[in-house]
């Protein structure tokens, strides 16, 4: 079994993104861990052991840092609602979040499985940056860190330059992407255009009729309408669910690339974008593979069979 560690703003595509993990065979969530971004992370662990409950998952639950390391806390309810899961407004899950600190528990699990530990990230780095700085040594016990954030030499989605997850706490993704970490970076862009769902395809993931799949749309529905809306997409974009499908099946990647990768933390336009040096312009050792395409119909096929 693959061991994974989740970290997490747990908000409406997170949610799926938490159901794919706990459905895929080879691999075992070890913990989910709490960062505020999408939500508090008080409404973001309710909604990360909500989703547990509908996996029927026991997966423990803990709460990390509550803002970023510098700035204040921003939410993005404008897209996922003011609950962060469609304004759907679920009752208070069953279980609770485990009295240990997120980042306690990151550094933990880490040393405790040397090498064997994939790293997922699904929202603003605050957490992985501070556990990096309390115990740098990590970084090379990871053996894969996957990360949703950042828009590779392309437009942002919540600036035009970057990306909310980086844009949130830019400070901590600078730490991240220099801490030699086996990292992945999975740009928001690889959720747009044909890995976007259609409304046709959502009503197919409706009709399997599973409680998964019934929360994997119902708690998109501002989401989709933010999609189309504020983004011009077809449909509902899903990057941390598309993130997860990389971090279960890394041969859906159809063209990556390993480049040096910095992040913007002063910029007044460009706060939190992540600065791809596709052309080796700066003769900079390279410190993050790149996905920069994807198999979109082997994507829409794993979401599918997960929420089966």
């Amino acid at each position: 079994m693959r061991k994974f560690l989740i970290d997490t703003d747990t908000a409406s595509d997170d949610a799926v993104a938490l159901i794919m993990a706990h459905r895929w065979q080879d691999v075992k969530v070890e913990a989910i861990t709490i960062v505020s971004g999408n939500v508090s992370v008080e409404q973001g662990t309710k909604n990360a052991l909500y989703t547990l409950e509908v996996c029927h998952a026991s997966t423990p639950v803990y709460i990390g840092c509550a803002k970023p390391m510098l700035r204040e806390a921003v939410y993005a309810d404008w897209f996922h609602g003011e609950d962060g899961m469609g304004n759907m407004h679920y009752p208070e899950p069953q279980s609770q979040a485990r009295s240990l600190h997120a980042i306690d528990v990151i550094i933990d699990t880490i040393k405790s499985h040397p090498g064997e530990i994939t790293l997922v990230t699904l929202g603003p780095l605050t957490n992985i940056a501070t556990a990096l700085i309390r115990a740098p040594e990590i970084a090379s016990l990871v053996q894969r860190c996957v990360i949703m954030g950042g828009a590779a030499n392309t437009l942002g989605n919540v600036t035009p330059a970057a990306e909310y997850n980086i844009w949130v706490d830019p400070e901590a993704a600078k730490i991240v992407f220099h801490s030699g970490m086996a990292m992945e970076m999975v740009g928001w862009e690889l959720s747009r255009h044909d890995a976007a769902l259609t409304q046709s395809e959502m009503d197919a993931i409706t009709s399997i009729g599973t409680a998964t799949a019934k929360l994997a749309m119902d708690c998109n529905r501002t989401a989709v309408a933010a999609s189309s809306q504020i983004q011009n997409a077809p449909g509902l974009t899903l990057a941390d669910p598309v993130a997860m499908a990389i971090a279960l099946d890394p041969d859906i990647i159809t063209s990556q690339g390993k480049y040096f990768v910095d992040v913007e933390t002063t910029g007044i336009l460009t706060r939190g974008t992540t600065v791809v040096d596709e052309l080796n312009v700066l003769n900079k050792t390279p410190n993050m593979q790149v996905v920069w395409s994807i198999n979109v119909q082997r994507w829409k096929e794993m979401l599918h069979q997960c929420l089966r």
